[in-house]
């Protein structure tokens, strides 16, 4: 029977919850945001690279660049903290980039507000106007 989670799967996860916490509390960087999250980890199956997916909430102009350029240059100082955490042979090599699914998806959970705000009162618009269709239905049946 194989294996249903494999040590991939386990080893990317122990990264990103390391990773984050060394991010918060070893890296002095100031240009590395406070708000930054390690969104996923993907490590290949041959465990030599780790691909970390990180968002930053509520981003200044400029502050992705700036973290986006601190965490390239701190990659080598993380993977040498990781290293005594992590009880593997090697360490992957670190590379980052930024995740923008969560701004993706609050833009469009912005448009489709707009569109049934804007069908709600179109919708009120044509009742309120009335259709011109006597659609009234009488004992007798409808008129």
């Amino acid at each position: 029977m194989p294996n249903e989670f494999p040590r991939s799967h386990r080893v990317a996860d122990f990264i990103q919850r390391e990773i984050s916490d060394l991010i918060r509390t070893e890296l002095k960087d100031p240009r590395v945001s406070e708000m930054i999250t390690v969104s996923s980890v993907e490590v290949s199956r041959d465990l030599g690279t780790a691909k970390i997916h990180y968002t930053i909430m509520g981003a200044e102009p400029g502050e992705r660049e700036d973290t986006e350029k601190a965490l390239k240059n701190a990659a080598g100082f993380l993977r040498k903290k990781l290293a005594p955490r992590l009880n593997t042979r090697s360490v992957p090599q670190l590379r980052f980039y930024y995740d923008d699914s969560i701004e993706r998806g609050a833009h469009m959970s912005a448009l489709i507000d707009d569109a049934v705000a804007s069908n709600t009162t179109d919708n009120e618009a044509a009742v309120d106007t009335g259709s011109g269709a006597d659609t009234s239905v009488t004992k007798d049946g409808p008129s």
